[in-house]
């Protein structure tokens, strides 16, 4: 059996756990770190993550990470995957609370945030705001993949809009 001396020893033995899939391990070290400091905002981002990605456990998921974002408001990691699972779950007024948040934290990707609110409008057919938001991660994007796919999507929301139009028929004699 590992002994483990530090919160950070075991903080890393449980997200190396965690990449070699081994949840269960992962999970165990995790609350062991939150049984003996509850205040520890990685703990509670690795959390969320496990319970998101791999136990599909959706409001444990998303009680730690708002926990993690409101315990260091100034952690850019948390912002991505918990306003991802607010996407999912389609909590349109806790993205845009969340997204407003997270692109005044300095080291948060401003573009996968802005294109994560231009899904969740897209998602509720509010294509106009779709466009500027899929325009404005455009404009912050630094991959040419990711470029690439904002690009599409712009596209699939274009296509959206011309299909969604209204047809005017008139009578002519």
């Amino acid at each position: 059996m590992d002994t483990y001396y530090t919160i950070e020893e075991k903080y890393l033995q449980a997200v190396e756990e965690m990449n070699y899939g081994e949840a269960p391990k992962s999970l165990k070290l995790l609350n062991e770190i939150l049984d003996n400091d509850p205040l520890y905002v990685r703990a509670h981002y690795q959390m969320g993550k496990l319970y998101y990605y791999d136990l599909q456990d959706y409001k444990a998921a998303g009680y730690h990470f708002k926990l993690c974002a409101e315990l260091d408001p100034s952690f850019p990691d948390v912002y991505f995957h918990y306003i991802k699972l607010l996407v999912f779950l389609n909590m349109e007024l806790l993205v845009n609370k969340v997204s407003v948040t997270a692109l005044t934290v300095p080291g948060v990707y401003a573009s996968s945030i802005y294109n994560q609110m231009a899904l969740c409008a897209e998602n509720n057919s509010r294509w106009v705001q779709a466009l500027g938001y899929y325009n404005s991660a455009l404009l912050k994007v630094t991959d040419k993949q990711r470029q690439d796919e904002i690009e599409e999507s712009i596209s699939r929301v274009k296509f959206k809009m011309e299909r969604n139009k209204g047809y005017t028929y008139s009578l002519t004699e």
